[in-house]
């Protein structure tokens, strides 16, 4: 079996409350993950939330996207790692962010995506 991409979830609890809410501090962060995967920037779109700080954003790539949401007053942040191809390190990009928003307490998910048989054709 093949895969079209890799989905990665990340769980980040336990953040640095302060730094989920820095809307400059996340966007530079997110762009500087989709580097380090070796991924292609396209687009990108961040949005903060008033009164509790949280802030969504999204970094579109030529390989998919990194989306992330955050919820300060939990100290949580919910991350997707999109990617599609062989090319990119995905992992690279999870490192930078588990350390970057110092979470004590992360989890990992990976799905593989557009799964097929490769005797199969598309």
């Amino acid at each position: 079996m093949d895969a079209l991409g890799k989905h990665l979830l990340l769980e980040l609890k336990d953040c640095n409350r302060e730094l989920l809410s820095d809307l400059g501090f996340l966007r530079n962060t997110l762009l500087s993950a989709a580097r380090e995967a070796g991924a292609t920037i396209i687009e990108e779109s961040f949005h903060p939330f008033d009164p509790y700080g949280g802030v969504s954003g999204m970094v579109i790539i030529a390989e998919s996207h990194l989306a992330i949401h955050t919820w300060p007053e939990f100290g949580y942040a919910a991350v997707d790692i999109f990617t599609c191809g062989n090319s990119l390190h995905p992992e690279r990009a999870v490192e930078l962010l588990v350390n970057g928003l110092q979470a004590r307490n992360p989890s990992i998910m990976e799905l593989k995506r557009g799964i097929f048989d490769s005797s199969e054709e598309l």
